[in-house]
């Protein structure tokens, strides 16, 4: 008989303290598919864990400019391809009333892009998640802080892998089922 699939360990902590000195020391020892969970953001907790850089400046980036590109070009094509209009002796191509715009439509575009790359790299909308099914976990909600090593990781071992979190004193260690 085959035992049951893991997630992977979870480690749970009193303090903010404990957690990053964990997690930067599972860091150290080359663990890199593992995650922290606090009640509250804690940065040295990310940074610990080797979340250094995300790509939602840059994905905020493209959408303001995809959306300058679009609504300038669609101004453009109305006034002066579609439908030309002399109006007061105007050019058809006045770019100078085209400004106001374009400017709220990469505003627009960056919002949108913002909020919609946030939700597809945070990989949300997740009803569901094996951490769920922990003991205490929903104390990370309150009071608690927990590292997750997840089994995905090429150095994970359910043995060695939960003897190197004990040594940093946690008050639980459980595995996460899948």
């Amino acid at each position: 008989m085959t035992a049951e699939p893991i997630y992977g360990l979870l480690a749970e902590f009193d303090n903010p303290t404990d957690l990053v000195h964990a997690a930067k020391a599972a860091y150290g020892a080359g663990y890199r598919k593992m995650d922290a969970y606090t009640p509250y953001p804690l940065e040295e907790a990310a940074e610990a864990i080797g979340v250094h850089h995300n790509r939602v400046p840059l994905i905020t980036l493209v959408g303001a400019m995809l959306g300058m590109i679009g609504g300038y070009s669609l101004e453009y094509w109305v006034s002066a391809i579609a439908y030309p209009i002399n109006a007061g002796g105007k050019p058809f191509h006045s770019w100078p009333s085209f400004i106001p715009v374009t400017f709220e439509c990469a505003v627009l575009g960056a919002a949108l892009a913002a909020v919609f790359g946030m939700m597809a790299l945070n990989g949300l909308p997740q009803p569901y998640h094996p951490v769920f099914n922990a003991p205490n976990f929903t104390s990370a909600s309150r009071d608690k802080f927990f590292l997750c090593i997840e089994a995905q990781d090429p150095n994970f071992s359910v043995v060695s892998t939960k003897q190197f979190l004990q040594n940093y004193r946690p008050q639980l260690v459980s595995e996460v089922p899948y």
